[in-house]
Formats: structure tokens, sequence, C-alpha cells
């Protein structure tokens, strides 16, 4: 059984084409921007694979142009075993999956499984050093880069993530970091994610202390930027 916070039909930002996406509970991490507190804990709806898929498989009409269905979350690798159980079910329909992780869960045996069955892995690099990652995720990096690395070597197509904050990682130096950081790795896209506010009321209804709540949305011309920066770099250095 797992533990299923919310879903999301038609989903257009979390991997190639239209996406069912199906939001686990539970993550290890803590991250100081995080926009979804509420799925810390264990306190969805507890389903079954079966019922997953029957859900999953009511909205397969729209799977068209490489669509598909992205287990996130919280974090989905925590569910590695529902994934894996899911697997053959999906594969019975012509269903691929993506996985949208933190990359926070150990590299266990039904992990590495979860991952060697996904069409995409989309992997949030949230900081590039062990120093800044452990302040402002509790986490560790080492472990990141482990679930990154093993993605490069088995082949899965691997596309990198980082959310820029206003006074946290949004300068050329912080973005510098990353693609030393990134370097080890063999991965298509890198894309850089604004932060916002629009989950400041979840901490509100939580009763939770928000750690970012006088920072500012990231501004869209100033996260352009930096991407454009992030990709001139990546590219140069692909060059070379």
């Amino acid at each position: 059984m797992a533990d299923i916070h919310s879903f999301e039909s038609l989903g257009a930002l979390d991997g190639q084409g239209l996406r069912f996406c199906v939001f686990f509970t539970g993550c290890p991490l803590r991250c100081a921007y995080c926009h979804n507190p509420d799925t810390w804990h264990k306190s969805g709806r507890e389903m079954s694979p079966r019922e997953l898929f029957d859900k999953i498989r009511r909205s397969k009409p729209y799977f068209k142009n490489g669509g598909g269905v992205t287990f996130s979350g919280g974090e989905p690798l925590l569910n590695a075993e529902t994934i894996n159980e899911l697997r053959g079910m999906l594969e019975s329909e012509g269903i691929g999956y993506c996985l949208d992780t933190s990359g926070s869960a150990p590299l266990t045996d039904e992990v590495k499984a979860a991952i060697d069955g996904a069409d995409m892995v989309l992997l949030d690099l949230k900081f590039p050093t062990e120093e800044l990652y452990k302040k402002y995720t509790g986490g560790s990096l080492e472990t990141v880069m482990q679930t990154g690395k093993y993605c490069s070597e088995k082949g899965i197509r691997l596309i990198l993530r980082t959310v820029i904050v206003p006074g946290i990682n949004n300068s050329r130096d912080m973005i510098d970091g990353y693609i030393r950081t990134a370097s080890p790795l063999c991965f298509e896209e890198y894309e850089l994610l604004g932060f916002h506010t629009m989950g400041f009321f979840k901490y509100e209804n939580l009763g939770m202390a928000n750690p970012l709540k006088d920072t500012p949305p990231m501004d869209p011309k100033k996260l352009r930027e930096l991407q454009e920066y992030l990709s001139s770099k990546i590219s140069g250095e692909k060059q070379q």
C-alpha cells in the first residue's frame, strides 16, 4: 500500500508530453523553500498498486505524443516497492513513467529497480556543496550524486533541476558551483526553476513556521539571465 497525497491530470511540466502525476506523501528532507510541506508526513489516502493502476489507466487516452505517468511527492522513491509492482501493469498498457525525485532515498535494490524502469528521471540538484545542502535541506548531497551517477551509468535519461531562491543561490558564482557539481553526470538538460510563494498558505494552515516567509518570488528576468548563463557554460564545456 502507498500513501497518496493527490493526483494531477494533464500535467505539462513534469516530464515530456501530457502527464498523469501521482504525488506520494513522505519525504526525508526539510527544504527551507519547500512549497509542499503537507507532503512531508504520511497523511493521505492509502491505495494499493492495483488501485493506482486502475486510476492511471483511465487517463491513457491523453498519453499521446510521448506522455505518461510522473511519480512525484514528497519523495516518490520512498515508494519504490509500489512503483516496481506498478511497472508490469503499466507496461502491459504501453504506459511509461517518469520519476520526479530529490535523489534523497538511499540506492537500495528496490530503488535501483524503480529507476531502471523509468523512461526519464527529473533529479532535483538542490545545492552544490554538502555544507549548503545540509543547511537548507537537512539531507546529504552525496546521496543525490549517487542517484545521478547511477542514472548516468545505466543510460537513464536524466534532466537536472534546481530551484533558484532570492538571496540564497541566485548568483553566477552559485551557478558555477552547480556546474562543477553536475560535471560527473550525463544529463540532457539542466533547468532552473523560480522560487514562488504560492505554498505559503500551507505553512499557516499547518501551524508551521515558514523559514522564508519574508522572501519574495524569484524575478523572472533574473531567472532567465541565470538560465542563459548556465546553458551557455554547459554548452561551452561540452564543445571542449
